[in-house]
């Protein structure tokens, strides 16, 4: 082993960025496109079940996780995946002003969106290989805090300033220049990591594929050997029904012309509102929903926790029967908003962590369980631009809530043990 090999840099040094070049792509698929197709002319029916499906690949990645760990390292498929992902955005930005762009697009953030996925799979691992459990609970803060850095420097920096540039050339112009820009940082971040990370356990040139067969086929049968597990699963899948469709017609809704039942923000100020003030109380509900659940525990917090991220979806009702044009306003309901979806998605996370993972296998039955939760959402994404289209946005958002119901009600009935695991680092989980 050469020197440079053995030469080990401090966590501090490389997982803040490995949290944020994670986040990153991820932000720019499933929030980005969202925005982009928008000021683009493609109807909000094609928009949600785009980039709903384009989600697929985070729901999907425990399929291919496996063969990560039979071939090289994986400091190998961090790297390879930042830089495929960062070339990929390079040659969408280059696509935007040719006539086909819709397809040219579509097929590449799809690839955008499995290097993203796949770069998750490494880079968590990386981080538990790498770090002792002191080290995993020290730094587990600073996953979830760099990926919400990226969230602010997507939904906020990214757009207000794809916004300005808006004002000043061609929409598509103006995007390639976006995009470029995302494509770049992750190439340069590839470049700092194949530097300053850790390999993450020795290099592996092949593997016993029907040994990783068995393991895969006893992973799958113990969790479905849990108890109570389908009602579980149904719960985690229906928890975010609402959320899931108002996350995607809601950006569409705020960016509308108020002749067509929207709000009317230019891309700036919807990067400000959505993006900056929206994004920060997301975080502090995150933060407050988390003290709520330990003090109140998850059995009686439940509830409460659902209703807490349910209801202030009544915020878009009331500004799309309103049409306010005070921004002030505008800001303070999305807040409300965003604030109450922080907090109720706590709940989610501690009965995935708490009731499903527990076990030999608990790490991938989180990501089990994770991974339903996100279909959970690509689903009635996937359908919200065509209910919208048909009943408008007022009776949408009334919709929404009462797609709300059923997991409100089965979390009266949700089978809470409160069983207690050991200090562990879980992935961030993609919102």
């Amino acid at each position: 082993m050469s020197s440079r090999e053995r030469k080990s840099f401090s966590p501090s040094l490389w997982v803040p960025t490995l949290y944020f070049a994670e986040g990153l792509p991820f932000y720019a698929v499933n929030m980005m496109a969202l925005i982009f197709f928008s000021r683009m002319g493609v109807s909000n029916v094609t928009i949600t079940a785009t980039v709903s499906l384009l989600g697929l690949p985070w729901s999907l990645k425990p399929l291919w996780s496996p063969f990560l760990e039979m071939y090289r390292t994986k400091k190998f498929f961090v790297i390879l995946m930042e830089f495929l992902g960062g070339v990929s955005l390079g040659l969408l930005a280059l696509c935007l002003p040719l006539p086909g762009f819709f397809r040219y697009s579509v097929a590449l953030l799809a690839v955008i969106a499995f290097c993203s996925s796949t770069h998750d799979i490494a880079a968590d691992g990386l981080y538990i290989a790498s770090l002792s459990r002191k080290q995993q609970a020290a730094y587990a803060g600073w996953q979830g805090g760099f990926f919400n850095i990226a969230r602010f420097v997507s939904q906020g920096g990214l757009l207000i300033l794809a916004g300005y540039l808006e004002t000043r050339m061609p929409v598509a112009r103006a995007w390639m220049m976006i995009f470029a820009t995302v494509g770049i940082t992750l190439v340069v971040l590839s470049l700092f990591h194949a530097r300053v990370l850790p390999t993450g356990g020795e290099e592996r040139h092949s593997g016993d594929l029907r040994a990783m067969l068995r393991t895969f086929w006893d992973v799958v049968i113990s969790f479905f050997e849990k108890p109570h597990i389908w009602f579980l699963l149904l719960f985690v899948f229906l928890y975010r029904a609402g959320e899931g469709q108002v996350v995607k017609v809601g950006p569409l809704f705020l960016k509308a012309a108020r002749d067509s039942g929207g709000l009317g923000l230019t891309t700036a100020q919807f990067g400000t509102i959505y993006g900056t003030f929206g994004t920060a109380a997301f975080i502090l509900g995150s933060v407050l929903g988390g003290y709520f659940a330990a003090w109140l525990g998850l059995k009686r917090a439940l509830l409460p926790l659902i209703l807490v991220m349910n209801l202030p979806m009544l915020t878009y009702f009331y500004l799309s029967s309103q049409l306010p044009t005070n921004p002030v306003l505008i800001t303070l309901a999305m807040s409300l908003e965003m604030f109450g979806y922080g907090f109720g998605f706590v709940g989610v996370m501690l009965v995935m962590m708490q009731e499903i993972a527990p076990g030999k296998y608990q790490t991938a039955h989180y990501a089990f369980a994770n991974s339903l939760m996100n279909l959970g959402l690509v689903i009635p994404g996937a359908i919200s631009g065509w209910v919208q289209t048909k009943i408008g946005y007022q009776h949408f958002f009334l919709w929404v809530l009462i797609s709300a119901v059923p997991a409100m009600i089965l979390a009266r009935f949700v089978p809470i043990h409160g069983v207690q695991l050991p200090q562990e680092s879980f992935e961030p989980v993609e919102l």
